[in-house]
C-alpha cells in the first residue's frame, strides 16, 4: 500500500511538472517567453529545441512541482529536482523531435510522454529506493494518462491543443 501511494503522489508531481508551463502561459502570455535555446540552430540547421520551451516553462514547472511536493509530503528541494529533471527530459524529447524533422509543437507519441517522467524518476530512484518495477509502472501511467488529460484541457480551454 505504501508504494501504490508514493507511486501515486509521484506520478502527482509529474502532472504538475508537465502542466505548469501550459499554467504559466495561460497566466502571463508571452512575459517571460525567451526560448532556452536561445533560437539556437544544431549543426543540421534545424532549432536546437524551438519556441515553445521556454525560460517561463522551465521555471515555472521547478516551482510548482517544489510547492506540489510539499503539500504531497516530500521536500521543496526534491520537488524542484523532479520539476527541473522533468523538463530536461522533455527539452530531450524536443532535441530528438527537431533532429526528425518534426515541428516545435508536432506529436511523436512516446517521445512526448517517456523522457520526461523516465527521466526525474531514475535520477530520484534512490532517494525514494524507487523499484524497477514502480519506475516503469509509474511511467506507464503517466503515458496512458496524459494523451486523454489533453484532450480534456483542450476541450476546457485550458491547452492550446489536444495533445
Amino acid at each position: 500500500m505504501g508504494d501504490l501511494f508514493l507511486s501515486v503522489r509521484l506520478l502527482l508531481l509529474l502532472g504538475v511538472a508537465n502542466s505548469a508551463p501550459i499554467a504559466a502561459k495561460r497566466l502571463l502570455g508571452t512575459r517571460w517567453s525567451v526560448p532556452l535555446d536561445g533560437r539556437l540552430r544544431f549543426i543540421d540547421g534545424r532549432p536546437l529545441l524551438g519556441p515553445s520551451k521556454t525560460v517561463r516553462g522551465f521555471v515555472s514547472a521547478t516551482a510548482g512541482t517544489a510547492l506540489a511536493a510539499v503539500l504531497l509530503g516530500f521536500s521543496l528541494g526534491l520537488g524542484a529536482e523532479i520539476g527541473a529533471l522533468a523538463m530536461l527530459g522533455d527539452a530531450l524529447s524536443s532535441f530528438v523531435k527537431r533532429r526528425l524533422g518534426i515541428t516545435s509543437s508536432g506529436r511523436l507519441t512516446g517521445i512526448d510522454q517517456v523522457p520526461e517522467a523516465l527521466l526525474p524518476l531514475l535520477v530520484i530512484r534512490g532517494t525514494l529506493d524507487l523499484s524497477s518495477l514502480q519506475i516503469a509502472a509509474i511511467t506507464f501511467a503517466f503515458f496512458a494518462l496524459e494523451i486523454p488529460l489533453a484532450r480534456l484541457f483542450f476541450r476546457l480551454g485550458l491547452r492550446d491543443r489536444p495533445y
